[in-house]
């Protein structure tokens, strides 16, 4: 897969700090690393390989295999970057994930997803970067544990989440669950942390309205600064890519991800010889192809990841693509072991 989110970050200085925090030595993880000296001199932006390779040093110096939730838990509001302060004082729980969800991209070709299904909420964490290497296990440890601080902290309650899913094998189960409380799977087939929806409307005791009111439009410029350097239908494919699981998406809910107006959505796109409709459609496709290499899921569940009602209409779309069911296409394109 090509993703249309450009593969450079910087080091998030929170990282540093919470490499101190925990008494874990910079100068060492750097070197071990690899780093160029740039990246500590000038904060020159990494790659999604290099940014893995930093935390699997920090594995490595560290020898904890919880590494991860320290610096997690060692980390407050004095440090965090603009997006977690400002979704540390959203309105509720729901709107503080919202937010960070949004604007992660702002700091890491890192794509989070939030969907509410029934009774459930699950975030799940994509590097669409990665290719395939794995992401260290650190950095989803620190990942969700910095989803679920920012609940506890900001609801001022000792939020349970139902469960929590990992791609790896097992490693530090027991220092995981008593964290976290709640059963940890590992080897599944994504990273993925899921709460209860009730807890999304819990509200947070640290909202302010005023603050909010004063970083939003920061935060808006440096969005739409980031999103400058990629077409708006590749920022808008992005958005369709998080979103298809929950049903097809509608321009409306896409444009406002985008933080632009539907009729400003509709303009530029037609601008770049595009339609809303065929986007949808082209990016159905891709992730139709790259669901089916992945023989571990059923056809049925490749319809529903891809946010078709019932599976017959899944069968005449790839019908169209292809010339050929999806079955035959898995059959004649995925290698056998």
């Amino acid at each position: 897969m090509v993703a249309s989110l450009q593969d450079k970050l910087k080091v998030p200085p929170t990282l540093w700090e919470g490499l101190k925090r925990v008494g874990v030595g910079r100068a060492e993880v750097a070197r071990l690393a690899q780093l160029p000296l740039s990246v500590l001199k000038d904060d020159t932006p990494v790659s999604t390989a290099q940014f893995f390779a930093v935390w699997r040093a920090v594995e490595t110096v560290s020898r904890d295999a919880a590494i991860g939730v320290r610096i997690a838990t060692a980390l407050d509001g004095a440090v965090m970057p603009l997006p977690f302060v400002a979704a540390q004082h959203a309105r509720d729980f729901r709107d503080a994930l919202s937010r960070v969800a949004r604007f992660k991209r702002l700091c890491a070709p890192e794509d989070v997803a939030l969907r509410e299904v029934g009774e459930r909420a699950e975030l799940v964490v994509h590097w669409p970067h990665a290719g395939s290497a794995s992401v260290p296990c650190s950095l989803v440890d620190a990942t969700m544990a910095s989803f679920l601080e920012l609940g506890r902290r900001g609801t001022s309650e000792r939020l349970i989440p139902l469960g929590l899913e990992l791609a790896r094998p097992a490693a530090a189960k027991s220092a995981l669950e008593r964290y976290f409380g709640c059963p940890v799977q590992f080897a599944a087939k994504l990273d993925r942390i899921t709460f209860r929806r009730a807890d999304l409307d819990k509200l947070f005791a640290t909202y302010n309205k005023d603050l909010l009111d004063v970083l939003a439009p920061e935060l808006d410029r440096r969005l739409e600064h980031h999103g400058a350097f990629e077409s708006v239908a590749a920022q808008a494919k992005w958005v369709l890519r998080r979103r298809l699981t929950a049903g097809r998406p509608d321009i409306r809910s896409v444009a406002s991800e985008l933080a632009m107006s539907e009729r400003s959505l509709q303009r530029r796109l037609t601008d770049e010889g595009v339609t809303f409709q065929a986007l949808v459609s082209e990016t159905r496709h891709q992730l139709a192809l790259e669901y089916l290499a992945d023989e571990s899921l059923a056809l049925i569940e490749v319809g529903f990841m891809l946010g078709y009602e019932d599976q017959n209409s899944f069968f005449r779309a790839f019908r169209q693509w292809e010339e050929q069911t999806p079955s035959e296409w898995r059959a004649a394109n995925v290698a056998r072991n």
